[in-house]
């Protein structure tokens, strides 16, 4: 699954509050006296619940063998993760949705292998009215007793009479029925709107990572691996799809497509979709036929998607040398959708915008954005879904290596793409998170459901993906392949743990190595471990003396508390350049401090070569002082990678008190001479918070002054950019990204532009066509107004193209009119006119605006339980959330707001969650950096003296 740009999972805590029992029995009290329990069934039920919910929590503290039915009677099984003595082999799965009644109901029958002895099997259901269950034992059919455990989204079934036993055959028979998910998760309805405005629906799934019960009762743990036989039944006038090709049969006036038996695989990856899309078709040169689907309406912007998944899924046959083992792969467009993108097995599913391209209407970005994220969910074809981590704490398994081979696979494919330019940015994103004492291992303990959506973020996906790509470049990467070879022929259609991937690696033959690794053998388990097991990234100290160069090395930890740095160690494999030599040079630094020596004396020395390792580095005794003088006299004597890890560097180190802010900013004077996009970004990147962090502490004197100080650094390259869409993509996205900060940012030249350009738009009715690229810097000037504001959204509207509905809603949110910005978070939480799936992008982007942020904090509080229901404990969307609306604060009177309002919580409605820690811990961090930096940003600042001219203060 990928991110995006981003029901509540009931705890047997959820109503564990005493204070919450005395308030149903003073209601029942109320009512008619305590008889009022006969009277009252409402009442009744919900304390009887709240009682049964109170004994199953004092029970699970007191490590009791035993929890509470719904019923009352003992449920079997007392822990979160199921049972190992009954397996599934096989599912024969019949659903028949409804999609004018927005239900469906189904039968199931899984073929059971019984490891031991017993009487029940324990598995999954999640809001399934289950009204009939059975075992067939030789052709007889025996009924099961039910017994429900939601706390654990359990069922129970139980035999009074047969005892199951290892050898002999079993089949378990299930019908349910239930309502389509509210969320986006499970088997959920989705809609859409025509062109002559008629609404149409559908019905989509989304199982990963514990949904499928939700769908059908089932064995929802990635190790419990099975084969599916699937059906649905469906009115002719749509179409289905799941994982497998089909054929089609009558059955009571409907039609019921029976699916081919699928290979065998995890629940995660079960999908199935009822709609009236429509498809093009191609095949592979390995045979395999792939469809791309979308609504009929826009079935003409995939093309482009098409010829992506085919080229790339050739690639991954040849470079694996493992065959696709499916016959077809369609790759599905639904209009409503949570994540970027889905891997189910042969019927991946795609945001709209991640998926659909029109040539006129998309920009370059989205160009790369869509390629990505399809090399991204094909590469889980064979990671995540040949080869299945054991358990959920080994995700990064799955998503770390599918974000890698994104790289590797684009890179080779399109290299026109310019792909590798942006693999940085991956590392600097994930080391924003783990540079933090809430960050966690990327290998990491889970257990319930929303501990399991926690780790969908940026530790298990880049951190992941970065980490292997400095293993790939520290073993070679011919050799690297070959053991990623060796590990997925190994474990195919298995399921696996950290230890099995490192042993395939260990096993290859590194005769590359010897020239420069001393050591007669490598340990790659080891050395992995230590970026796996623990969580945060090394700092290396380098201090050069003559041709002697002392290291060490220590976590860097925003918070900086010794203690939770002493006990860290990583096995790092160094990388670096000389003013002498362009040559990378290696070192394996193993220990707390080492020492390594040159053959002359240098200039400079400039570690971590093009940042392929993930760590930082701090060049003591006048290190920084040379690379700095480095820069500003001949910047291309290092790549535009590197350059970007050193800009990178700096400033992270004044946030730990290793380097002053006024070094940091005196390296940043180079970048006035700047043209590459990582360097331009990643200077962006650092210098722009500082004046966000101004924004809300009304320090309107100052932030003007640094956001006129950036202006002016980066005038020549703005001033330099044509209003076209020329040039490379890395060319196009800079002047996508310069052009765009420059008029939200006021400077004169660039907004006079965009309003001459609007105005004509506007005039055509929308018609005139404007150049992609620099289409969103158009439309936020645009936006300005509340005439332009109402055009841009009835545009919206209007609008079959995903990637204009992206770029207006972008330039929406940067409107100085705070009822705008209201309005629009108000209408992506309805999801009429503007789609919820996007309200975690609209609610972060209005905080992002100077006018905004109060009112995206408001909302965040006002409508928090409504958000858990559409996007569950513990997701990403609601980290991002989180996290976006509260990370710029920097007063002790806004950490004290946040404060309040989550402490306020209970576990089931987020209490505890990583996010939350994750927020507070950056407030307090943007605190002691305001404090102890801002005088000397003000001083400096005033020594190069004033830059208010270029910048509107209202914007």
């Amino acid at each position: 699954m990928i991110q995006t740009d981003l029901g509540l999972v009931h705890s047997a805590a959820e109503y564990s509050s005493l204070f919450r029992v005395r308030k149903w029995a003073a209601a029942c009290k109320m009512v008619s006296g305590w008889k009022s329990v006969v009277v009252c069934p409402v009442l009744a039920v919900a304390l009887a619940h709240t009682v049964l919910c109170l004994v199953n929590e004092s029970q699970r503290k007191d490590n009791s063998t035993f929890l509470l039915a719904t019923n009352g009677q003992p449920f079997p099984w007392a822990k979160m993760r199921l049972p190992e003595a009954v397996r599934p082999v096989h599912y024969d799965l019949l659903i028949h949705p409804n999609l004018t009644f927005l239900n469906f109901s189904g039968t199931v029958q899984i073929q059971l292998e019984i490891l031991q002895d017993t009487k029940s099997i324990i598995l999954h259901s999640k809001n399934l009215q289950i009204s009939k269950a059975a075992l067939l034992v030789s052709s007889r059919i025996h009924p099961l007793r039910v017994l429900e455990l939601p706390a654990f989204e359990q069922v129970a079934l139980l035999s009074d009479v047969i005892t199951l036993v290892p050898g002999r055959q079993y089949i378990i028979l299930l019908e349910f029925a239930a309502n389509f998910s509210d969320s986006f998760h499970g088997f959920y309805k989705s809609t859409y709107r025509t062109s002559d405005g008629k609404v149409r629906v559908l019905a989509s799934t989304h199982f990963e990572p514990t949904h499928a019960r939700a769908a059908f009762p089932c064995f929802d743990e990635p190790a419990f691996k099975a084969n599916f036989s699937v059906r649905i039944r469906r009115e002719p006038r749509h179409i289905s799809l799941s994982n497998m090709p089909k054929t089609i049969e009558l059955s009571e006036g409907l039609l019921e497509d029976h699916f081919d038996v699928s290979v065998k695989m995890s629940t995660y990856l079960v999908a199935f979709i009822v709609s009236d899309f429509l498809s093009v078709s191609s095949t592979s040169q390995h045979g395999v036929k792939i469809s791309v689907y979308a609504v009929p309406e826009k079935i003409n912007q995939t093309e482009f998607a098409l010829k992506a998944a085919v080229k790339l899924l050739d690639f991954y046959d040849d470079y694996f040398g493992i065959p696709y083992p499916l016959p077809k792969q369609d790759l599905v467009a639904i209009p409503d959708f949570q994540s970027g993108a889905m891997e189910n097995w042969g019927l991946t599913t795609y945001r709209e915008s991640g998926l659909l391209y029109d040539p006129h209407k998309s920009s370059a970005s989205e160009k790369l954005w869509i390629t990505m994220v399809i090399a991204h969910e094909l590469a889980h074809q064979w990671f995540g879904n040949l080869v299945t981590m054991q358990w959920w704490n080994d995700l990064w398994l799955n998503e770390g290596f599918a974000k890698f081979m994104e790289f590797v696979s684009v890179n080779i494919t399109n290299p026109e793409l310019e792909v590798e330019d942006y693999f940085l940015s991956k590392c600097f994103e994930a080391m924003e998170v783990d540079a933090l004492s809430s960050s966690h291992p990327v290998s990491t303990p889970v257990e319930d459901p929303a501990e399991i959506q926690e780790i969908f973020d940026d530790v298990s996906y880049d951190k992941g993906a970065c980490i292997l790509n400095m293993l790939r470049d520290f073993l070679t990467p011919e050799a690297f392949k070959i053991g990623i070879i060796r590990y997925l022929q190994r474990y195919s259609y298995q399921n696996t743990v950290n230890a099995d991937l490192w042993e395939s690696l260990t096993s290859v033959n590194f005769l590359s190595l010897q020239k420069w690794y001393m050591e007669e053998s490598l340990d790659v388990r080891a050395m992995m471990d230590t970026w796996t097991l623990q969580e945060g990234f090394p700092m290396v100290t380098v201090n050069v003396r003559g041709q002697e160069v002392q290291l060490s090395q220590e976590r860097y930890l925003k918070s900086k508390e010794p203690s939770q740095n002493s006990d860290f160690l990583w096995q790092i494999p160094l990388t670096y350049i000389t003013s002498r030599s362009n040559k990378v040079h290696r070192f394996l630094l193993k220990t707390k401090t080492d020492v390594l020596y040159l053959p002359e004396e240098v200039e400079w020395i400039k570690f971590n070569v093009d940042m392929r390792g993930y760590y930082i580095v701090h060049y003591e005794a006048g290190g920084w002082n040379a690379l700095i003088s480095l820069l500003q006299h001949n910047h291309t004597a290092v790549s535009s990678n590197d350059r970007a890890n050193l800009i990178n560097n700096i400033f992270q180190l004044v946030s730990i008190g290793k380097v002053f802010l006024d070094k940091a900013l005196d390296l940043s004077l180079y970048l006035s001479k700047e043209t590459e996009i990582m360097p331009v970004t990643q200077g962006f990147s650092e210098l722009v918070p500082l004046y966000k962090l101004m924004e809300k502490r009304d320090m309107e004197d100052l932030e003007n002054q640094m956001k006129g100080y950036i202006v002016n650094l980066f005038r020549d390259l703005i001033d330099r950019q044509s209003w076209s869409d020329n040039g490379s993509v890395s060319q196009r996205m800079l002047r996508s990204y310069l052009l765009l900060f420059a008029c939200v940012r006021g400077y004169p030249p660039c907004v006079h532009t965009a309003e001459q350009l609007f105005h004509k738009w506007k005039e055509s009715g929308s018609n005139m066509s404007l150049p992609v690229d620099i289409s969103l810097a158009v439309y936020s000037v645009g936006a300005r107004t509340e005439e332009g504001w109402d055009f841009l959204f009835k545009t919206y509207q209007h609008s079959l193209y995903a990637s204009v509905k992206s770029q207006i809603k972008s330039a929406l949110s940067t409107t100085p009119l705070p009822h705008k910005l209201q309005w629009i978070m108000e209408q992506s939480l309805e999801g009429e006119v503007l789609k919820t799936q996007d309200l975690p992008y609209v609610v972060v982007s209005v905080s992002r605006n100077p006018k905004g942020y109060k009112h995206a904090w408001d909302f965040l509080r006002a409508n928090w339980d409504r958000l858990l229901k559409k996007f569950e404990l513990g997701s990403p969307a609601i980290a991002y959330m989180v996290t976006g609306v509260t990370n710029q604060y920097s007063t002790k009177e806004m950490l004290e707001e946040v404060q309040e309002f989550f402490s306020s919580l209970e576990k089931e409605t987020g209490a505890g969650l990583r996010c939350i820690q994750q927020a507070l811990e950056s407030i307090e961090e943007n605190i002691r950096w305001v404090n102890k930096n801002l005088p000397l940003l003000k001083a400096w600042l005033d020594k190069q003296g004033s830059f208010k001219g270029h910048v509107d203060p209202g914007i």
